[in-house]
């Protein structure tokens, strides 16, 4: 029996009650559970569409930038703008969440990613490009600053597992898309247009299962009321017969828990952006050909995909996630070194390693849910973390540019990846320790 398996089964022993006095399910027992079924299904749904919209147009940049007529400068922009819109849009998703629950958030989240995908091809001009992709951007925002809340509120005793499988299935989105939009595109007649705009089918699928988990005016529904046991016994996270407690009123930015995994989660977004930019080029300026150094950047992505699942789920184990952020950190700092001393002689070596140091982002997600004990907490913390964190994460390709062409090589830019994985790792493991923010922020 796993922790998280023993963590899960109900205390009858604390209360006094006998498994034989359990009362038998009640009829609702099967609706639940195919309620909690479908919300599983709305999770990894959501987390597929969670990075598409931003790698399927990397890989159509230079076809966009052409039929467009988009001058370099904007483009860059563009490649700046998901980490803005998430800083910008995210902040905003628990005050949404507390007005109309997390669930319809998260449904009205993914109908504006899949408008934003349909739209932005139609378009004629760059502005509205620019605008339907932060529609696009927005609801990617919303939907990652409350996919923790969701997995705390629903799933207290299962954090790591479902953590790992929307982190694994946003992997696998982020990979895919990467990987499949120029071949779509060319057996679609070649169209950048059609190719960009296949997406948004994607998204609308992910809608559907968020439909059940909207809170009608004047009631509770769906994630409002989370399920009670399939014995018919009390809400998960909470014990028979007790009153949720009020969630305590936090100032966040007391807790330096909080600044370290805002600074954590900063740093690791910076790592993941800087490789999804750069590390082909890197490949192709030592000598490795262009589809090798495609292939290269796609095992680097697809690492993500296990590691994304086992990762979590070891975390929630551990009462300080530190080691884990040591060994990422390692695997970092040897393949930074990798890539300055024999860039082609061992690249593939160098893509595996870089690979598993960016699962230091499943990691801060898991983190998020553990050092908050209340949904309200993950909610605070989350938004907090991830939109002081990707506002962190802004600079980080940009510098990496200017370094290269000032100076003519990849030396800086890769000491200055390496250099930023030591205090990423120092965050990393004071984020670790065993506390929560309620009791650093308490009001």
């Amino acid at each position: 029996m796993t922790g998280e398996e023993a963590r899960t089964l109900p205390s009858t022993a604390a209360s006094g009650t006998s498994a034989a006095s359990v009362p038998p399910a009640r009829p609702g027992g099967t609706t639940r559970a195919w309620r909690t079924r479908l919300l599983v299904v709305g999770i990894v749904l959501a987390a597929v569409n969670l990075r598409p919209a931003i790698t399927s147009f990397g890989a159509l940049l230079e076809e966009v930038r052409d039929g467009l007529g988009m001058s370099g400068s904007v483009a860059g922009l563009l490649t700046s703008l998901p980490a803005l819109c998430f800083a910008v849009f995210g902040s905003v998703a628990p005050r949404l969440s507390r007005r109309f629950g997390p669930g319809a958030v998260v449904c009205a989240g993914m109908a504006a990613i899949g408008t934003g995908l349909l739209v932005r091809p139609l378009v004629g001009s760059t502005a509205a490009f620019l605008a339907a992709s932060g529609l696009a951007l927005a609801g990617i925002a919303v939907s990652n600053v409350l996919m923790p809340v969701i997995v705390k509120r629903w799933f207290p005793d299962r954090v790591g597992t479902m953590t790992g499988l929307y982190s694994m299935a946003l992997a696998l989105g982020t990979a895919t898309a990467a990987a499949v939009t120029v071949p779509l595109t060319g057996a679609m007649g070649g169209s950048w247009r059609a190719g960009l705009a296949v997406w948004a089918a994607l998204a609308a699928a992910a809608v559907l299962p968020w439909l059940a988990f909207v809170r009608p005016r004047g009631g509770t529904r769906g994630e409002e009321a989370p399920e009670r046991d399939e014995r018919g016994g009390a809400p998960q996270g909470e014990s028979a017969g007790q009153a949720p407690a009020a969630a305590p009123v936090l100032r966040i930015t007391r807790s330096r828990t909080a600044w370290a995994l805002a600074v954590f989660f900063g740093l690791q977004a910076t790592a993941a952006y800087i490789s999804m930019g750069w590390m082909a080029q890197i490949f192709r300026d030592a000598g490795v050909p262009a589809g090798r150094a495609g292939l290269l950047l796609a095992i680097t992505m697809v690492m993500g995909v296990p590691l994304a699942f086992v990762i979590p789920r070891l975390a929630t184990r551990l009462p300080h996630q530190g080691p884990i952020v040591v060994a990422l950190g390692v695997s970092g700092l040897a393949g930074y070194a990798g890539l300055y001393l024999a860039p082609a002689g061992g690249a593939l070596a160098w893509a595996v390693l870089i690979g598993i140091a960016n699962c230091a982002f499943p990691l801060a997600l898991t983190m998020v849910g553990m050092r908050a004990r209340t949904g309200a907490g993950v909610a605070q913390l989350s938004a907090f973390a991830q939109s002081t964190g990707y506002l962190i994460s802004i600079p980080g390709p940009l510098l990496v540019g200017v370094l290269y062409q000032h100076s003519g090589g990849w030396g800086l830019p890769i000491a200055l990846m390496a250099g930023l994985m030591v205090p990423q790792v120092i965050v990393g493991v004071i984020a670790g320790r065993d506390r929560t923010v309620e009791d650093e922020a308490a009001a």
